[in-house]
């Protein structure tokens, strides 16, 4: 009987020590506070960066990636990951806020924000700032290979893409809104345009575009522009950069009717379970020696004056890479369309790849 009691005494305490465990978990958001989960682009952070974070601060980093805006959108929806930061697009976190997935930004507990460009906060997408921190941004333009290509092309216009002479030898970005943008750009229309017909008249330029057309496809666009396996390639600016570091026969341009100016910024989103943790991550990354480190590997434009400063003159004084954007072309943000308008895009770029492998 005491044998009974003892065990049956020892079933209770089990249960008890369980159900506190439980509730522990369950109040703290079942997240340990010295895990900080991120969320971003593929390649798109100085591994070293994450070590030294860690090393810093004692905090483990769990760091998953997306490959587009909209994968990212729905896996936060899903709700399945409590992630702690998140690095959306312009568009895109115009889009979470009106879905009040995001927190708020309190900037009396960031450190170094001041030492951001005013030129690239208060956008349209976020005014003040409120949900997001500057993280790169850039410019959507052409590269080219300057002994392929004819003389006479300086790839200062969007339609020299159209020139006969460049069969077979251009790589495209797959994405409806840069290329529906840059037809609709060349006929000096916005990239936010909403008329159906501009539209359509986009759609069908592209398609005049076909035998020029070596690939529409991100993954090949490196090695084919390094290798002079092709000509000219439509890019982002910090894709533009990390290509031309591997072949010097490279050259990148921005067109005059205008461009895309893009902006990927750093939110918390209301799945996170460790702002103390990101709101470290953020001041870590502000740090203009880290914020500089961290452009120098990836390649493209940071927002931050003092981490500009710390970089190579060549690279900063290039104004195709960090234009002066009081004397810049026309360039556009993209706005947040609405679910009809982004799908129209979609099923129009839709119709021109599969018209284009035909």
């Amino acid at each position: 009987m005491k044998k009974l009691l003892m065990t049956a005494l020892s079933i209770l305490i089990i249960c008890i020590g369980l159900l506190y465990s439980r509730s522990f978990i369950d109040s703290s958001g079942g997240s340990d506070k010295q895990t900080l989960t991120i969320f971003n682009w593929g390649e798109y952070i100085d591994p070293e960066l994450i070590k030294d974070f860690e090393k810093e601060t004692g905090i483990k980093v769990v760091y998953e990636t997306f490959d587009s805006n909209e994968a990212m959108l729905t896996k936060i929806q899903s709700d399945s990951t409590p992630y702690d930061i998140v690095i959306p697009s312009d568009y895109m976190i115009k889009k979470m806020k009106k879905l009040n997935l995001l927190n708020k930004i309190d900037k009396n507990k960031l450190e170094n924000f001041d030492t951001l460009d005013p030129k690239l906060l208060d956008k349209s997408f976020d005014y003040n700032n409120e949900y997001s921190v500057p993280y790169f941004w850039g410019t959507v333009g052409i590269l080219y290979n300057k002994n392929k290509v004819p003389k006479d092309l300086k790839f200062d216009k969007w339609n020299d893409l159209w020139d006969n002479r460049l069969q077979n030898n251009i790589l495209l970005i797959d994405g409806a809104r840069e290329m529906m943008g840059i037809a609709l750009q060349s006929e000096g229309n916005s990239v936010n345009d909403t008329n159906e017909v501009n539209l359509n008249l986009a759609e069908r330029k592209l398609e005049l575009m076909h035998s020029n057309i070596k690939a529409i496809n991100a993954d090949e666009k490196k090695m084919l522009m390094i290798n002079n396996e092709a000509w000219v390639s439509v890019v982002f600016s910090g894709d533009a950069s990390a290509i031309m570091s591997e072949n010097d026969e490279l050259e990148y341009s921005v067109p005059k009717e205008g461009t895309n100016l893009w902006f990927d910024n750093i939110v918390i989103p209301k799945t996170s379970k460790n702002e103390e943790a990101a709101y470290k991550f953020i001041n870590f990354m502000l740090k203009p020696e880290n914020a500089a480190k961290n452009a120098e590997f990836i390649g493209y434009a940071t927002p931050s004056l003092a981490a500009k400063k710390l970089l190579p003159k060549e690279v900063t004084d290039d104004e195709e890479f960090y234009p002066n954007l009081d004397t810049f072309g026309k360039v556009e943000v993209y706005e947040d369309l609405s679910p009809k308008m982004l799908q129209l895009y979609n099923d129009l770029f839709l119709k021109f790849k599969i018209n284009n492998r035909q």
